[in-house]
């Protein structure tokens, strides 16, 4: 029991030593991020033709993200597979693009393990439907997503 009572002590005090001081909040200058927010720390994220009725960001989310899943699912040209000789198995293409102000999808890329796949994922998502911009102080802002 003593054992266990000195090493509680020991590690309190190694914790209460090892805290570092950190900035106060008036030191620290908020960066402005005027055209393009991070879908995460967006005030509003953009809405998705459907999801209207849906409220606060994390449903809008959700929503967005079923419709795009669909979107994809009905879109994508699976013969490409076949037509590259690539073997039948999950593929993950990771996809990136921006929500622009006027709600369109631009700035798309995308990373796929064969290059075919990459194009095919970019010709999809770029005939994601216009959505509704997303907004940040009450302004339409651009927002980046990732879609795995």
């Amino acid at each position: 029991m003593r054992e266990l009572l000195f090493a509680i002590a020991v590690a309190i005090h190694a914790i209460g030593f090892s805290q570092t001081e950190t900035e106060k909040d008036d030191d620290i200058i908020p960066i402005q991020m005027k055209d393009n927010i991070p879908i995460a720390v967006i005030e509003s994220v953009p809405v998705y033709p459907g999801c209207e009725r849906e409220t606060g960001n994390k449903a809008n989310k959700n929503c967005m993200s079923v419709k795009i899943n669909e979107f994809i699912g009905k879109n994508f040209d699976m013969k490409i597979i076949n037509t590259q000789g690539l073997p039948a198995k999950l593929y993950k293409i990771l996809v990136n693009f921006k929500i622009d102000k006027t709600g369109k999808v631009v700035d798309i890329t995308a990373k796929a393990e064969h290059p075919e796949l990459e194009k095919e994922a970019i010709r999809v998502v770029s005939k994601l439907p216009r959505m509704k911009p997303g907004t940040q102080k009450g302004e339409p802002v651009g927002c980046f997503i990732r879609y795995p």
